[in-house]
């Protein structure tokens, strides 16, 4: 049987595109097995699967001033070690990773052992973790036809993310439901990922008076986030964290606010929701939830308002025009060339292995 190793983590977006994968990675005759932190997000989600699961020390390479810069390379060396250690030791055909900086020692120790390496670089510009594995990639797979050009030219590959198939199934019934919605009003969707976003829950909280009166609204609001004063509004569900029954809340939603981190974006892609995006401003991050948004609505398939402009007027008016407008969203949606992802990252495995 051929083996695969997957690596990547941090944060879900980080790991669910590897999920997406695993149970077509199965039918095309791989064993897998994960490697990722000793106890990051990943390792739950995979022993969830079942999946063979291997922790390794890990650390981050910051762009700024942080105590952690001086002890986070000897993490790195460590990981490194532990990983060249494990393949060694498991002999996979072909490495996967996703990214975050849990990737790095695995795709170094991979690339070390002249064991094929394919990476996926989510957002629009390359973050620094995955530009450390370019060396020893064979391939490198990205979402927008604008990374192709940031990339080494001959490993580049427009492929899209991986979407879990599980999130077309979704119903619409269970998740009004879940929520306890009663009437027949659209429904607005807020997220900010597996981590939530306190500025846009806090907006859309101040705005809920004036939403609640034409909408239904489902907030997942990020661990430790759900406001308990508000737990009782008709209309308006909180949930932390939703895993199975994302689906349907997907099936349920009409409009969808959201972060502009690539992997949801892309799922909200994949699923044509209409959708307004507020990225994480770049005093937060290194601005690659801008940029993601930026080529979404140039593309036609989203809006985006800036987190510092946010008032209660401008939300209500935007989720109206988009919900009057969401035809026209959904069409340029159908129209993308971001899709099938699964099917040409697997060949692109595929082909590596025979090589």
């Amino acid at each position: 049987m051929k083996k695969i190793v997957l690596t990547g983590g941090g944060t879900a977006g980080h790991v669910t595109p590897n999920i997406a994968l695993i149970p077509f990675l199965k039918e095309a005759g791989y064993e897998i097995a994960y490697v990722g932190s000793y106890n990051g997000i990943e390792k739950s989600l995979m022993e969830d699967m079942g999946i063979p699961y291997t922790g390794i020390a890990t650390g981050k390479l910051r762009r700024y001033l942080d105590p952690k810069n001086f002890t986070d390379p000897f993490r790195i060396i460590k990981g490194f070690g532990e990983a060249k250690k494990f393949l060694k030791q498991y002999k996979p055909d072909v490495i996967f990773s996703k990214g975050g900086f849990v990737s790095v020692p695995v795709v170094r120790a991979a690339g070390s052992l002249n064991i094929p390496c394919v990476i996926h670089e989510s957002d629009m510009t390359p973050g620094l973790a995955n530009k450390l594995c370019y060396g020893s990639a064979v391939k490198i797979c990205c979402n927008f036809p604008e990374t192709v050009s940031s990339l080494p030219q001959k490993k580049a590959v427009l492929t899209g993310t991986p979407i879990r198939t599980e999130l077309f199934t979704g119903d619409a019934a269970k998740g009004r439901e879940l929520c306890g919605f009663t009437d027949d009003k659209p429904v607005l969707m807020v997220t900010g990922g597996s981590l939530g976003a306190m500025a846009v829950n806090q907006a859309v909280r101040d705005a809920l008076p004036s939403l609640l009166e034409k909408y239904n609204v489902v907030h997942l609001c990020g661990k430790n986030k759900v406001d308990n004063m508000m737990l009782t509004i008709p209309g308006y569900r909180q949930f932390e964290y939703i895993k199975d029954e994302m689906k349907d809340l997907f099936a349920l939603a009409d409009v969808i606010i959201s972060r502009a981190g690539a992997n949801a974006i892309c799922e909200i892609l994949a699923l044509k929701k209409p959708n307004i995006l507020i990225p994480l401003p770049s005093k937060a991050s290194r601005g690659d939830q801008l940029l993601n948004a930026k080529s979404f609505e140039a593309q036609g398939y989203s809006v985006v308002l800036d987190q510092d402009d946010l008032t209660t007027k401008l939300i209500c008016d935007t989720v109206d025009s988009v919900y009057a407008d969401r035809d026209k969203y959904i069409s340029a949606m159908q129209n993308s060339a971001q899709m099938d992802a699964i099917s040409k990252i697997i060949n692109i495995i595929n082909k590596c292995v025979k090589q």
